[in-house]
């Protein structure tokens, strides 16, 4: 998911996709734990993920309370 797309979206959808990543960052961390996780690197990407929609999501907010 790069910064275009996201960007793209709906602040609805982007909270929406934020939770589908929290879940799966749970997911992951739990496989971690039973030493069941095959991908290590899906850890740091969903990590970014959720961050790079936290800033949008950020930067929507603000704007829209600038422009009232």
């Amino acid at each position: 998911m790069n910064t275009e797309d996201v960007r793209a979206k709906s602040p609805d959808e982007l909270k929406e996709e934020l939770t589908k990543l929290k879940k799966e960052q749970f997911n992951l961390r739990f496989q971690q734990a039973t030493n069941q996780l095959e991908n290590t690197a899906r850890v740091r990407q969903v990590r970014k993920d959720i961050a790079r929609i936290k800033t949008v999501l950020a930067e929507k907010s603000k704007a829209q309370t600038g422009a009232a």
